[in-house]
């Protein structure tokens, strides 16, 4: 008896260590059954996002808030800190979808299966379903092996399709209507995998495709016939876009705050655009390239300077896998009539929108040299990346400009000008629709209306692509501009320092900094490199 006493004592003492074990590798562990959490049941096949399940699951996501807010992170380390606002954030994240955002009930477009191209950032950008199928990853014709992981994959859009005219009961109008365009280019795109695959495919194969393509018909005319009855508004209203930057994203900004910097930053643009224009008056003007051969010439050129100017300035640590990431991207001469804004850019110079291109640099060193710490590994949840990673990528064009990429070439200071316009100009379009002061094409009103030269006036689906995505995804439209601001804000704190400690301000070392840190938000990335934590003082929701 006394022996079965003691045991339960020792067991009694063990659980009460095991329950007040707070160190950074507890927080790991919590990381891992997080997101273990995060991925719904599947329900006949596909990811379950029914009302009954969501509020079943519920107070089971509560239990693991309140298992990360018992740390007591008080004593750490500052980059372990910073871990466990990480996880704060995705959690808040999984918390305003399930409260206000709910991608499954208002956005028909979150039933999207088929991507056709990787994306330039971490994730996908915009609310994703939890099984979507990377088409990108085959190549055709498939191996045994590759029909296997496709028919499986395929699985998913019947039941998922099924499930969405059950879930959509939500009433923004903008994003029902707009949504229908996703769901239809997913038929498009599965008739082309119909005749991609052949007749030699298996008959396994063959019927998943065909029975995906009609559920998809089925929900695209199931969508047409509801969206009459759509009559709401569809953004989230000022102070449920000022929570979820604060609490998810990590942006220390309010609605007002977002307005009142692209608003500047579009005014600046503007005016520092035509100062160039003015100093530029004598200069020869810059002609876009006319043919496959002139675009081949300029991208093979246009490679080497970008990756020549980032290792002989000292930008930052360029790695083996830097050129192949670029020169994988290059993309191709299109006629003059069929560009849009980006490409209209391209055929003047790619330099501008190569230094944009800092996000394949950044995807590359997740694939080749992957961080160490499992919080920081892969994408976090959310497009909560965008701050960082969008926000970098804006950043270094004018940092690149500032820098002397330009000096043979005055007329490319112009254009990226204009990128920078139009970026100001597509997030302060976004903002007024999610404050529901627009509609989304009034939105894109101010989109098309402010970007210089009347570059986005030239092909409109770009512009309808990217309002639709940032009303999808409150936060992304101004992230490529927010961003830049922290991403800025985070250099003059990092270089006033090293002065005040007597040091040089490397270029090199801020960026491999950076780099070092991972794709988490600038704030955090600003507190770990320099300490300062008001940010997230300001942010942190008790």
């Amino acid at each position: 008896m006394k022996i079965i006493i003691l045991s339960m004592i020792i067991n009694i003492i063990g659980c009460s260590v095991a329950l007040s074990a707070n160190n950074h590798a507890d927080l790991v562990t919590l990381f891992k059954d997080w997101r273990s959490f995060e991925t719904p049941p599947i329900r006949h096949g596909a990811p379950d996002y029914t009302v009954g399940t969501f509020d079943k699951r519920y107070p089971i996501f509560k239990t693991y808030q309140k298992r990360l807010n018992d740390f007591d992170i008080s004593s750490w380390p500052v980059v372990d800190q910073v871990d466990w606002h990480v996880i704060r954030a995705e959690m808040n994240g999984f918390d305003f979808n399930h409260r206000i955002l709910k991608p499954w009930v208002r956005d028909p477009a979150y039933y999207k299966s088929l991507w056709t191209a990787k994306s330039d950032v971490p994730a996908h950008e915009g609310p994703t379903h939890h099984a979507v199928i990377e088409l990108w990853t085959y190549s055709f014709p498939l191996s045994s092996a590759e029909e296997k992981r496709l028919t499986k994959e395929l699985g998913i859009i019947p039941p998922l399709m099924k499930q969405a005219q059950m879930n959509l009961t939500g009433n923004a109008r903008d994003l029902w209507i707009t949504g229908i365009r996703d769901i239809r280019e997913q038929s498009e795109n599965l008739e082309i995998l119909q005749e991609t695959i052949g007749n030699n495919a298996s008959d396994e194969l063959k019927a998943i495709v065909a029975s995906s393509k009609t559920s998809t018909y089925e929900l695209v005319n199931w969508l047409e016939t509801e969206a009459a009855s759509k009559t709401g508004p569809s953004g989230l209203g000022k102070e449920n876009y000022t929570w979820y930057q604060k609490n998810v994203h990590l942006v220390p900004m309010t609605w007002d705050d977002e307005v009142m910097l692209l608003r500047h930053e579009l005014e600046r643009a503007w005016a520092e655009l035509k100062q160039e224009e003015h100093r530029n008056r004598n200069v020869p003007a810059q002609v876009a390239v006319s043919s496959a051969e002139e675009y081949q010439a300029m991208a093979e050129r246009d490679v080497e300077m970008m990756i020549s100017f980032l290792r002989d300035q000292d930008i930052v640590t360029v790695p083996d896998y830097f050129e192949p990431a670029l020169r994988a991207h290059v993309g191709s001469f299109v006629p003059e009539g069929k560009r849009n804004f980006f490409s209209i850019s391209m055929h003047y110079d790619l330099k501008p929108l190569f230094s944009h291109f800092y996000h394949w640099f950044e995807l590359a060193r997740m694939e080749f040299d992957p961080h160490p710490n499992p919080i920081r590994r892969n994408a976090l949840l959310y497009n909560i990346f965008d701050s960082r990673n969008e926000g970098t990528a804006t950043a270094v064009e004018e940092i690149f400009m500032n820098s002397g990429l330009y000096d043979d070439n005055p007329h490319s200071r112009e254009n990226v000008l204009i990128l920078v316009a139009q970026r100001a100009a597509r997030g302060l379009g976004s903002l007024y629709a999610h404050s529901n002061e627009m509609t989304m094409s009034e939105a894109g009103g101010i989109h098309a209306n402010w970007t210089p030269r009347g570059w986005m006036k030239m092909e409109p689906e770009l512009q309808i692509f990217e309002q639709h995505l940032y009303l999808r995804q409150p936060g992304y439209g101004t992230s490529y501009i927010t961003g830049k601001y922290l991403l800025e804000r985070a250099m003059a704190d990092y270089a006033k320092m090293q002065e005040e400690d007597g040091k040089d301000f490397k270029m090199k070392e801020f960026f491999d900094n950076l780099s070092a840190i991972g794709n988490i938000p600038i704030s955090l990335g600003r507190w770990q490199m320099t300490g300062m934590d008001d940010d997230i003082k300001s942010m942190t929701n008790p």
